[in-house]
């Protein structure tokens, strides 16, 4: 583990550094383990935080991006927070390049002993054959992003890559919920035609599903291999952000919508039932592309009980690590 100076100069308080330990001390867990966190090939690294820098149309607002060090100094920088476990995350916006991303993170794994074997894919031909290798050569997750990738998640060149991912039971971190800024292939419809027809699928919901939060938790509900990740959910950050398409979010559009503490937030009135499927919540941050220190992601959580009495700490602990290490086989 690194000492606090070896760390890049830009970095959390020490306090909250030790807060943070301190949680995870308390919890009886071994670290934490981050299931989406995002480590890319340079040159990818480099336009998506171009995108980031741009405020342009697929982040929709000022998103200034902390953690701009190198792989191996965020890397250290996780390793100092007690983060145990976490992941790569590559995902592709045009055809041709899932191969390329899968390559890299195949090597990052194989560098750092922390990061779980991870790939995606997109609807291109021969995407079933190129899934089905990577499942056999150890991949772990798979990533996918369909507002980056522009793509519809029942495309039929993605019914073979489905069937694999049943079969294997390999779980896939999912952004298909409509935050930050909404696509014609966006929100939950598509994806509960997809478990419909393969309702054994392992499918992690990024960002709790945000904003369609009702929809993508009755899916973690209703399918045994659903789950959820609460990369960005509570944050004040993000409940400005999903506020700001708060039309689109269906079911938590009317009734709950004025339970939110925050316009865009959570509804406090879904908060039972993320605390009745606690075994199936996974601790997410979206390192290093956030805009607030990492630890704010933990505090949040933390400061659920104040909400709802039953996500306590022994909530905390499964979501922080014995769910991801059950999944994950760790």
């Amino acid at each position: 583990m690194s000492r606090d100076g070896d760390l890049p100069a830009l970095d959390d308080p020490t306090e909250r550094r030790d807060h943070l330990h301190a949680v995870v001390e308390r919890l009886g867990v071994p670290g934490l383990f981050d299931v989406h966190t995002h480590f890319l090939p340079p040159r990818v690294t480099e336009k998506v935080r171009a995108v980031f820098a741009s405020a342009g149309p697929l982040v929709g607002r000022e998103w200034p991006i902390r953690y701009l060090d190198s792989d191996e100094a965020n890397v250290e920088r996780l390793r100092a927070y007690g983060v145990r476990r976490f992941t790569a995350l590559p995902y592709p916006h045009k055809p041709g390049m899932a191969e390329f991303l899968n390559e890299w993170a195949a090597g990052f794994a194989a560098r750092v002993p922390e990061a779980l074997r991870c790939a995606t894919f997109f609807p291109e031909p021969g995407a079933g054959e190129y899934v089905a290798a990577r499942v056999a050569a150890g991949v772990q997750v798979f990533k996918v992003h369909v507002q980056v990738g522009a793509f519809d998640v029942r495309d039929p060149l993605l019914a073979p890559v489905w069937e694999v991912l049943e079969a294997s039971g390999t779980p896939v971190v999912l952004h298909a919920g409509s935050g930050p800024v909404p696509t014609e292939f966006t929100g939950p419809g598509p994806v509960a035609e997809v478990l419909a027809r393969h309702p054994r699928l392992a499918l992690v919901m990024a960002h709790l599903g945000a904003p369609e939060y009702d929809e993508f938790l009755t899916m973690a509900e209703t399918y045994e291999r659903v789950h959820l990740d609460t990369t960005m959910a509570f944050t004040h950050f993000f409940a400005e952000t999903t506020d700001r398409f708060g039309e689109v979010a269906g079911g938590v559009a009317g009734e709950v919508a004025g339970t939110c503490r925050h316009p865009g937030d959570v509804p406090d009135a879904l908060l039972p039932r993320y605390a009745a499927l606690g075994d199936k919540i996974l601790f997410g941050s979206d390192f290093p592309n956030i805009p607030y220190p990492y630890v704010h992601q933990l505090e949040v959580l933390e400061a659920l009980r104040e909400r709802h009495a039953a996500l306590d700490d022994a909530w905390l602990a499964k979501v922080c690590w014995r769910n991801a290490a059950r999944l994950f086989g760790d």
